[in-house]
């Protein structure tokens, strides 16, 4: 192991800050050397299996032979070029591919730059749906609690305003209408208790509702929840009958996470608006997607007018669209169904021991995605040092250590990351 400091890091630590990072207190950060496979190597020399597929996105590992091809075959053709009064052949290849996979009826494509903006785009093709219809009063949302939608203003104004990240904020944000979140985690143990929160805000306030937006079936960085299906079928229901858009965030959960190609597919519902990113590239570029119904398109024009107010700089970036039709016909062609239930299958088998800990307050396996809540507050700091000694990088938060691993991780290098997992937590 390589001990010695590279000159960069110094000046790094004291310049660059870090994601939720204190600049003048900052946590240990390890340099990355190199990515392959399931592995990052640290300038030391270290080498530890990434659990985190970097954060969620990376589903087909690094360096990964075909979407490098992709990359490298964009890049002698053109790196860039504005989408304003002009159009290329990858953004056209991707959006028919994205409407071709996606839950029914998604007619239309949005590119954005990152998952927060696509929650912003969504938000705005809401209130402008809304705005053409003449429902001038339809300016708030509905969402349930635990839910976490990006850091950007709009998209943290539907974040859970209370256990959320963003409270610092809260005298800056609009205020929105927020539901108790489901409790039962299965259709097995559902009762229609779960609904009475958010019917009762939903038939008192649908004059002043735009749309509802939630994350399907598992809440992500709002606490790693997973929740019934039928909760999401009534939500789609209540929607139709009170005339409500419905906007899916599956920015954490689409291209196979769960164990379907989307989470609403789970219950079966289609939703008006849907937001995509994360995967979207394998991890390669920051890339996101709106996707929307006829409908809402037209909607959105009923007025004369039909301009989208939104145009980022970056909107749909040559190589992020090579690289991520790519990564869409790479799942399409691998057994990632199988891959993903396998990947549940041992993640139950052996994060379920950690259930008997007193230290522990559950476990939750939901897909490629395991979670281990404990009781107290994880001391960060020192959990990683310890995964990383046992050659695992993961990244805990809150009360919540989690895995959300690479599709193609082998049954051996899963079972060093659950064996880790166990070992800090039991």
């Amino acid at each position: 192991m390589n001990n010695r400091q590279p000159a960069w890091q110094a000046f790094e630590q004291a310049h660059v800050w870090h994601p939720y990072a204190s600049m003048l207190d900052p946590a240990p950060v390890y340099a990355v050397k190199s990515a392959d496979g399931v592995r990052l190597e640290f300038e030391d020399g270290r080498r530890v299996i990434d659990g985190m597929a970097s954060w969620w996105c990376a589903i087909h590992g690094y360096n990964v032979p075909q979407l490098n091809a992709a990359i490298e075959q964009q890049l002698g053709k053109m790196a860039h070029v504005m989408f304003g009064g002009l159009t290329h052949a990858p953004a056209a290849l991707l959006a028919e591919r994205l409407l071709s996979i996606a839950p029914a009826g998604m007619q239309h494509v949005f590119f954005a730059d990152s998952g927060s903006v696509a929650v912003e785009v969504a938000i705005k093709m809401a209130l402008q749906y809304c705005q053409a219809q003449g429902q001038s009063r339809k300016t708030k949302l509905l969402s349930i609690r635990h839910g976490y939608h990006g850091d950007t203003f709009g998209a943290m104004g539907v974040c859970d305003p209370v256990a959320g990240m963003h409270h610092l904020f809260a005298d800056q944000l609009p205020n929105h209408f927020f539901a108790d979140a489901p409790t039962a985690a299965s259709d097995d143990v559902w009762d229609d208790e779960q609904m009475t929160s958010f019917r009762g805000l939903i038939e008192a306030h649908h004059s002043q509702i735009a749309a509802v937006i939630l994350e399907p079936i598992v809440q992500g960085a709002g606490g790693m929840r997973v929740y019934a299906p039928e909760f999401l079928r009534q939500v789609r229901s209540l929607c139709d009958a009170y005339d409500v858009l419905l906007i899916a965030d599956e920015i954490a959960t689409g291209f196979g996470r769960t164990g379907t190609m989307f989470a609403c597919e789970q219950a079966q519902i289609a939703p008006d608006i849907l937001c995509v990113g994360k995967a979207l590239t394998g991890g390669y570029m920051t890339l996101a997607a709106v996707l929307c119904t006829a409908g809402v398109c037209a909607g959105i024009h009923a007025d004369g007018q039909g301009v989208l107010m939104h145009g980022p700089t970056f909107m749909a970036n040559p190589l992020a669209c090579a690289v991520a039709l790519a990564s869409i016909d790479l799942l399409l062609a691998s057994p990632w169904q199988q891959r993903v239930a396998a990947i549940e299958t041992q993640l139950h088998q052996q994060l379920s021991p950690c259930r008997e800990s007193e230290r522990v307050q559950a476990v939750r396996v939901k897909g490629a995605i395991g979670v281990i809540e404990m009781k107290d507050p994880i001391d960060v700091v020192h959990v990683q040092q310890q995964l990383i000694a046992r050659g695992v990088w993961l990244r805990p938060f809150g009360r919540l250590l989690y895995t959300m691993p690479p599709f193609v991780i082998r049954s051996d290098d899963l079972a060093q990351v659950t064996a880790a997992m166990r070992s800090v937590t039991m």
